[in-house]
């Protein structure tokens, strides 16, 4: 079962706390488990695709191969090829780097300068070599782990290649939704399929919320900085929306008409078949969905999931709601007991910018590119690794994206 959790419980901010802040021991078993669970999401794929684990060439999609010698890769560059990994946060990104173990493994495999569709053309080390590779790599990686200083400079590299790793094992997931592939059959991840109680409305009185964090631990560069805001009294939903709450919207035909979208929420869904969510289809017998591959009737009491930022909007103008900013969401998130969330990423109505003073980390291209309009979604998915669900956590896509476990939670 995936895991859902509620305000002012302590289990998912100690899980992602002991990541963030745990000493060497600790990182070494985390980094030991997201190796274990990268190589069983692996084998699931292999057993459906076969040796030459091919995948057609979409934005959505990544080659299996690819993904698996990235980690590796990346894992390297800041680790084990890094001679000032010992600097942390003030490191030179450019610093000349040692020679990787995999000769041209730079052209291959860095993600700053392999154009995603390229990908598709390199000629790739097999199975058995990319995984000799990600041994090598962990093994080096933990030889290093246990001479680096137990401070969080010292640990910060190692820390970030962890949480890199559990970015790649939930996007693979996503992928596996998308191809229509198993996950679950090596063990990678459990079946994921969080319960949630009836729909309530909360009540958040006047807060002064801080946004932003800074330390002691691993800090995302976008995190840091400070953020004082006023939120104003609020009712906000006690989880995401249901199928049987979002539903309605596209039966009335309120999907289809103009008035509840945006601009470009509109020409988006211009471009669709049918009002119908992705991997959802309608039936003599009712809704049903397609989860991994395989089509079941739709748990209506489930989030509302794989759906655009510009659907969650378009649910809102037609329901007389609208999304919560960040600011809100962490504050019902922190404050509120019953407020639970881990079903869904959940998208918000503030665009993903930086705090103030927002200085990047090493790795430049992790959250400054991106500061192009698109909006932040809080919370975590069923295959968000738990060391990863922080709820100063801001995960960010595009509006259009459908692929990820995505849905929302409004406000009155």
């Amino acid at each position: 079962m995936g895991s859902l959790y509620t305000g002012n419980a302590s289990a998912p901010l100690q899980a992602a706390e002991r990541a963030r802040c745990g000493d060497r021991a600790i990182l070494a078993e985390a980094l030991r488990d997201a190796r274990s669970r990268t190589l069983a999401l692996f084998g699931a794929y292999e057993a459906a695709l076969g040796a030459g684990l091919r995948v057609p060439h979409s934005h959505e999609l990544n080659l299996p191969l690819w993904e698996l010698g990235h980690i590796g890769w990346f894992t390297d560059w800041w680790i084990a090829r890094n001679p000032e990994r010992a600097l942390g946060t003030a490191a030179d990104a450019d610093v000349a780097r040692l020679p990787p173990r995999l000769r041209g493994a730079d052209a291959l495999y860095n993600s700053s300068e392999v154009a995603h569709a390229t990908r598709w053309t390199l000629a790739l080390p097999d199975a058995h070599a990319v995984c000799a590779g990600l041994q090598a790599s962990l093994d080096e990686t933990l030889n290093w782990l246990n001479l680096a200083a137990e401070d969080d400079q010292g640990l910060y590299f190692f820390r970030l290649a962890l949480f890199h790793e559990d970015m790649h094992t939930e996007a693979a997931t996503y992928m596996a939704q998308t191809l229509g592939l198993d996950p679950f059959s090596q063990g990678a991840l459990p079946h994921l399929s969080p319960a949630l109680g009836a729909p309530q409305t909360l009540h958040l009185p006047t807060t002064e919320w801080t946004l932003g964090r800074n330390g002691p631990g691993f800090d995302f560069d976008n995190e840091r900085g400070v953020i004082q805001q006023t939120i104003a009294e609020l009712a906000i939903d006690s989880q995401p929306v249901n199928w049987a709450q979002y539903l309605p919207f596209v039966d009335s035909g309120g999907a289809d008409m103009r008035e509840h979208w945006s601009e470009a929420g509109w020409s988006w869904r211009q471009t669709q078949p049918s009002a119908a969510p992705r991997y959802l289809r309608q039936t003599p017998d009712g809704w049903q969905s397609q989860q991994f591959g395989v089509w079941q009737m739709l748990d209506l009491g489930a989030s509302a999931c794989h759906l655009t930022a510009f659907e969650a909007q378009a649910w809102c103008h037609w329901a007389q709601r609208r999304l919560p900013t960040e600011a809100e969401w962490e504050a019902a998130a922190y404050t509120l007991p019953d407020f639970q969330w881990g079903s869904v990423w959940e998208w918000t109505a503030s665009v993903f910018a930086p705090f103030p003073g927002f200085e990047p980390h090493p790795y430049r291209d992790y959250s400054a590119p991106w500061f192009d309009g698109r909006p932040v979604l809080k919370g975590a998915s069923p295959a968000t690794a738990p060391r990863m669900r922080h709820p100063r956590y801001r995960n960010f896509f595009p509006a259009q994206r459908n692929d990820i476990m995505a849905g929302f939670r409004s406000v009155g």
